[in-house]
């Protein structure tokens, strides 16, 4: 299992730097294990302490989150159908 980045221990400077270089490229609620894109309205307002971030979709799935049903809508449904 890939290690997610808390969001509370990265520096905000170290964090959009990550984000611009494409080595951050998903956000997640910890609390709810549901992860989604970095511009998701939903994801922008979750607190700092539930925050996680991860490199690739992959990582949050092998790390035990859902897709985001309100910005990944079609891997939402078909999570939720089984089909991955």
């Amino acid at each position: 299992m890939k290690q997610m980045i808390q969001h509370y221990t990265i520096i905000d400077n170290d964090l959009r730097k990550q984000i611009k270089e494409k080595a951050i490229c998903f956000a997640g609620n910890n609390n709810l294990k549901i992860y989604g894109l970095l511009q998701c309205t939903t994801g922008k307002r979750l607190k700092r302490t539930n925050r996680v971030f991860f490199v690739t979709e992959t990582e949050a799935v092998e790390n035990g989150f859902r897709p985001c049903g309100h910005c990944m809508k079609n891997r939402y449904k078909k999570w939720k159908h089984g089909l991955i």
